[in-house]
């Protein structure tokens, strides 16, 4: 029996959500297009469309698994490109308030550090390898075509300057902002989705680095996480070229400078001296490049009672977190996976791309549970803007005692490590017998 579902599918955005969903929509469509707003290099670099992509982003290993399942030969491919690995808990050493650093303790699996470019280079060079998919730069996606009131069959771009049309049986919106998809909505005269912001206004800034040949060799890679009362925090970590990205960030517009002086500084004021002794003896190879993010935003399209069929937004259209968590492309790559289940399901359907979309926002609600009750923990700076939950203060005080049962239990460390990596549901974390020695720890510290 034929797996396919339709004849042309398009996808709109070369992210790595984007491109892994082209790989995997070309395994149920005769063709796929993607296009991308943006020039593609024949090497690793920035791309003018996304300037985050400097920033240190950090694949999550969840991410990575699922990324594996679309693309077998990833990890091989990042590491011949020179991505660097390092032992989760023991290469990577991190320190949060009142835990600085946590115990080195071997879990049993890596992480893979390089630069984003890098990871979006090799994702791609795999994707355009499949005959089927069609790879288009300097496109921009101007409208959907409706058809029938309620049904996506096309779009129009320009390309070059010249106007096109392209039409398809599936239009899969991974390009970030999501605005075709708002305003197909309004076109169709269905109320956009309420939105949950959360709003830290966080500044990044980061640079490449070699590390003096003194700098610490105790660990190969550095998380810290700020205090309530600072929001100040850094990541240091090994990428390609033998080179070290440096990253430092200040909640609420507090962000460090762009000169080299001014960024060295800003690393003195966090609670150790980790991150700066081991910039103040670096040699910068690069600019200072900085990037601000305003909010955390949830849109809830799984209340929608209609939406047009032949269209289907995935990754940050639907929900974008703060970067300072490293979820976002493993949350995309999470919403490809339920994609795969959902085409399975389907083949064979006498119209199976109907209510396509329905059913993919409702699917993904338990892939954004986790991830979305971690970036509510920005309420804990006093300035964040948004609803807080009505029980965060209670959730606060349980995340504190089960950090210090973490530190002396191994076990409760390993489950806490896996469901930071999106590995584990944090209801794992919510097992009796942990549950009864957390309420312990809380009773006593009351």
């Amino acid at each position: 029996m034929s797996r396919l579902l339709g004849t042309h599918a398009v996808v709109i955005g070369a992210g790595i959500g984007g491109l892994a969903t082209a790989k995997l929509l070309s395994s149920y469509f005769t063709d796929v297009t993607v296009l991308e707003r943006d020039a593609f290099a024949d090497r690793a670099e920035p791309r003018v469309g996304t300037p985050h992509c400097r920033q240190a982003h950090v694949l999550l290993k969840a991410g990575l698994l699922e990324l594996l399942n679309v693309y077998p030969e990833l990890e091989r491919e990042l590491e011949l490109a020179g991505a660097v690995r390092a032992r989760t808990a023991v290469d990577i050493m991190i320190e949060t308030p009142g835990i600085d650093p946590w115990p080195q303790r071997d879990f049993g699996f890596d992480t893979l550090c390089m630069t984003r470019p890098l990871l979006e280079f090799v994702v791609r060079s795999l994707t355009t390898r499949e005959a089927n998919i069609d790879l288009q730069p300097q496109c921009r996606v101007t409208k959907l075509q409706l058809s029938g009131g309620q049904r996506v069959t096309g779009l129009t771009y320009e390309q070059t300057g010249a106007a096109r049309e392209i039409t398809a049986d599936l239009i899969v919106d991974a390009s970030s902002r999501g605005n075709m998809t708002l305003e197909t909505l309004d076109a169709c005269g269905i109320a956009r989705p309420d939105e949950t912001d959360i709003g830290v206004d966080i500044v990044y800034g980061t640079g490449l680095f070699r590390l003096s040949e003194n700098a610490s060799r105790k660990w190969r890679g550095v998380i810290h996480r700020p205090a309530a009362a600072s929001g100040r925090g850094g990541f240091v970590f090994p990428c390609e070229n033998d080179s070290w990205q440096v990253t430092l960030n200040g909640m609420h517009n507090d962000g460090p400078p762009d000169d080299l002086p001014g960024f060295i500084a800003f690393s003195r004021t966090f609670r150790t001296s980790t991150i700066y002794d081991a910039l103040r003896d670096a040699t910068p190879l690069g600019t200072i490049n900085r990037f601000a993010f305003p909010s955390s935003r949830r849109r809830r399209f799984e209340a929608l009672t209609a939406f047009p069929e032949g269209l289907l937004p995935i990754g940050d259209v639907i929900c974008r977190f703060n970067p300072a968590f490293g979820q976002g492309m493993t949350v995309a790559a999470q919403e490809v996976s339920v994609l795969r289940r959902l085409l399975d399901e389907r083949v064979g359907a006498a119209a199976p791309l109907e209510g396509l979309a329905g059913a993919f926002f409702k699917a993904i609600q338990n892939v954004l549970a986790a991830p979305w009750s971690l970036a509510e923990s920005d309420f804990m700076y006093e300035k964040t803007r948004g609803a807080r939950p009505a029980d965060f203060a209670q959730r606060m005080q349980f995340t504190g005692a089960l950090m210090r049962l973490a530190v002396e239990d191994a076990g409760v460390h390993r489950l806490l490590t896996e469901v930071n990596h999106l590995m584990a549901p944090p209801t794992v974390l919510r097992d009796p017998a942990i549950v009864q020695k957390v309420t312990a720890r809380i009773a006593a510290s009351t």
